[in-house]
């Protein structure tokens, strides 16, 4: 199991999310989310949810896994989505240079209580909620450092820290039937 991160990179992981962009496909194209701002246009496509989260189950703690890990993982948590009876749309986050890029989904109804759970199940340090007509918050799991200035569109979110994923295949071995 992969020890939490400390709290430089903690501070540096909150800064890498924060400049991200995050897309959701809809309607045919990919609509940006942006953390601060309001998403209409979301909002407008999903008209009976209060809520909506962004998460993703590639690399948990932010570290990298063999690509047939993380997509075992999607897997697990499009498959959890469903047996919510939620509505998911296809979601990513990527670096803006690009270096960096993972599958996620955007989850219509979800409020922060079982967005939480579900990304504490999937071991990530860091999701978007936020209610319809309020803006995108971002939730990042642990105790924010002490060093780092609170964020006006960041809540942290005690937590013994992300546990490894129960539902994501094992890291350290290959998916079943690829061993």
């Amino acid at each position: 199991m992969a020890a939490p991160p400390d709290e430089t990179d903690t501070a540096r992981l909150q800064q890498a999310y924060l400049e991200a962009a995050y897309r959701c496909r809809l309607r045919g194209h990919w609509e940006s989310i942006r953390i601060g701002e309001p998403a209409p246009a979301i909002e407008a496509a999903l008209p009976g949810a209060a809520c909506f989260g962004l998460l993703s189950a590639w690399n948990p703690r932010s570290r990298p896994l063999a690509e047939a890990l993380n997509r075992a993982a999607d897997a697990h948590l499009a498959q959890a989505i469903r047996a919510s009876g939620r509505r998911a749309l296809r979601a990513s986050a990527a670096a803006p240079d690009g270096g960096w890029r993972e599958p996620g989904w955007l989850v219509a109804g979800i409020d922060a209580a079982a967005l939480d759970a579900l990304a504490l199940r999937f071991g990530q340090l860091g999701v978007l909620h936020w209610q319809r007509g309020r803006t995108v918050r971002m939730r990042m799991y642990g105790a924010r450092p002490a060093d780092l200035d609170p964020h006006p569109c960041v809540d942290w979110i005690q937590c013994a820290g992300p546990p490894a994923p129960a539902d994501a295949p094992d890291s350290r071995r290959p998916p079943p039937g690829r061993e």
